[in-house]
C-alpha cells in the first residue's frame, strides 16, 4: 500500500478552504459595514479588495507551504522563516483565538439563524452545536472529512441559489445606492474598519496549509487547493452582497447580524425564510466542523516542540488529537458566554491579520535564500506579498486608532503568549 493512499487531493483541500471561508462573515458582516459605509460602490470595492487580498495571500502561502512542506500553518512557517518565538506566538494565537474564536462566531451566527425557526435561546443553540460537533470529531476523522467535502459544495450551491433567486425576483425595498458618494466614503476611517469585517469574512483561505502533510503531492495540490478555493469564494462573495443590498432597505439591514434572514423573508416570505434559515444553519455547522478539524492540528504541532503543551499531544485509538480538540472547545464556549459578536470579531481580526501579514512577508526570505526546492513559485513577485502587507498595515493602523479596546485585547493575548514562551523555556531547562 502506498504511503499516499489515505491522503487527500486538491479537491478535498479546496473544499476545506471553501468550508473555512464561507461561513459567518458572508451572512453577518454586511449589517455592520452599513452602519457607516452605505454606498453600493463602496461595498463592492470592499469585497473586491478583500478578494484580491485573500488571493495574494493564497499565492504566497502556496509558495511557502510547498517549500517547507510541513503541517501547522503559521506556527511552522514563522518558526522556520523568522524565529521560534514568532512561530510560538502564531501557534499561541491559533490555540487561543485563531480557531476557537471563529468557531464561537460561527456558533453565535448559527444560534441567531436557527432561533428564527425554533424560537430557542440563541446562546443555548450556539453551545449545543459546538459540543455536538466536537464529540463527532473526537471519534472518527473519515466521517468528518466526508461530511466536510459534501457540506462545502452544498454551501456553494446554496449561495449560487440565493444569488440567482435574488437576481430573478423583483425588489420592493432596496439599499442600492450607486451615487458618487463612494469617492468620499473610501477615504474615511469607517471604510477601513468596514474592511476589517470583510477581511475576517475571507479568513480561511489558508486552511489547507495547516494540513500539508495530509495532502497528496502538496507541491502540486496545495497551490490548487488554496488558489482555486479562494477564487471561487471571492466571486460568490461579491455577487451575494449585491443581492443582499437589492432585497432590503438600509434601515432593515443596518446593524443586523442575520442578514440572510432579512433577505430570505423579503423574497420567500416567512415560510420560505424558515427553510433558508435552516439551510444557512446547516452550512454554518460545516464551518464549525472545518475549524474544529483543522485547529487542533496546530496545537498538536506545538505539543511536539514545547513541554508546556505536551498534554495536547494525547490522541485516541483513531489517532485523533482529542485533548487539543477539547481545549479548543472550552475556549470557544468561553467566547460564546463572555463576548459580543462584534467585539470577538474585531480583536480576533486584529490578531489574525498580524499573524498572516508576518507569514506572507516570509516569501521575501524564501526568495532571498534562493532555495533550490522545486516548490510552487507565486507569480509577479514581489507584487503579491507587497499588496497583502500594505492592506494588512492599513487594517491594523485603523483598528488601533478606531477600536483601541479590541486592539489592546489582541495585543494583551500576544503578551500573555510571550510570557508562556519563556515559562516553557524554564521548564525545558529544568527538565
Amino acid at each position: 500500500m502506498s504511503k499516499t493512499t489515505n491522503k487527500i487531493g486538491w479537491k478535498v483541500g479546496a473544499a476545506l478552504v471553501v468550508a473555512n471561508m464561507i461561513g459567518t462573515g458572508v451572512f453577518t458582516s454586511l449589517g455592520f459595514q452599513l452602519q457607516d459605509v452605505t454606498n453600493t460602490w463602496s461595498i463592492l470595492i470592499l469585497w473586491l479588495l478583500g478578494g484580491v487580498m485573500a488571493l495574494a495571500g493564497a499565492f504566497c502561502y502556496a509558495e511557502i507551504g510547498s517549500t517547507i512542506n510541513k503541517s501547522g500553518g503559521e506556527y511552522i512557517f514563522l518558526s522556520k522563516l523568522f524565529h521560534p518565538l514568532l512561530g510560538y506566538l502564531s501557534g499561541w494565537v491559533s490555540l487561543t483565538i485563531g480557531f476557537a474564536a471563529p468557531v464561537a462566531l460561527a456558533a453565535m451566527a448559527f444560534g441567531a439563524y436557527l432561533a428564527n425557526v425554533l424560537q430557542v435561546n440563541p446562546t443555548f443553540l450556539a453551545i449545543s452545536v459546538i459540543l455536538v460537533v466536537s464529540v463527532i470529531h473526537s471519534f472518527n476523522l473519515s466521517i468528518s472529512s466526508k461530511f466536510q467535502s459534501y457540506a462545502s459544495w452544498f454551501k456553494v450551491l446554496l449561495i449560487i441559489f440565493l444569488i440567482l433567486a435574488g437576481i430573478y425576483f423583483s425588489q420592493d425595498d432596496s439599499a442600492l445606492d450607486f451615487s458618487n458618494t463612494w469617492t468620499l466614503e473610501i477615504l474615511t476611517p469607517s471604510f477601513a474598519i468596514a474592511f476589517v469585517y470583510v477581511s475576517y469574512s475571507y479568513t480561511g483561505w489558508n486552511a489547507a496549509s495547516y494540513i500539508i502533510e495530509e495532502i497528496d503531492k502538496p507541491k502540486i495540490n496545495l497551490p490548487k487547493a488554496l488558489i482555486r478555493g479562494t477564487l471561487l469564494v471571492a466571486i460568490l462573495y461579491v455577487l451575494i452582497q449585491v443581492v443582499f443590498l437589492m432585497h432590503g432597505s438600509l434601515e432593515d439591514l443596518r446593524g443586523q447580524l442575520d442578514i440572510g434572514h432579512i433577505y430570505a423573508t423579503n423574497i420567500f416570505g416567512n415560510r420560505g425564510a424558515k427553510a433558508i434559515n435552516i439551510l444557512i444553519s446547516f452550512f454554518l455547522i460545516s464551518s464549525i466542523s472545518a475549524m474544529i478539524w483543522v485547529g487542533p492540528r496546530v496545537s498538536l504541532a506545538m505539543s511536539k516542540d514545547y513541554k508546556l503543551w505536551k498534554f495536547l499531544s494525547k490522541k485516541n485509538k483513531n489517532d485523533i488529537p482529542v485533548s487539543a480538540i477539547w481545549l479548543q472547545t472550552v475556549l470557544s464556549l468561553t467566547y460564546v458566554l463572555t463576548g459580543t459578536f462584534e467585539s470577538v470579531l474585531l480583536y480576533c481580526g486584529f490578531i489574525l491579520q498580524l499573524s498572516a501579514a508576518l507569514t506572507v512577508a516570509g516569501v521575501f526570505i524564501l526568495r532571498k535564500e534562493k532555495t533550490k526546492s522545486p516548490g510552487f513559485k507565486a507569480p509577479f513577485h514581489p507584487v503579491l506579498p507587497v499588496i497583502f502587507t500594505l492592506f494588512s498595515v492599513w487594517i491594523l493602523v485603523y483598528l488601533i486608532l478606531d477600536k483601541p479596546m479590541e486592539s489592546m485585547i489582541g495585543l494583551l493575548i500576544l503578551g500573555i503568549g510571550v510570557f508562556t514562551y519563556f515559562i516553557n523555556k524554564k521548564i525545558s531547562k529544568s527538565s
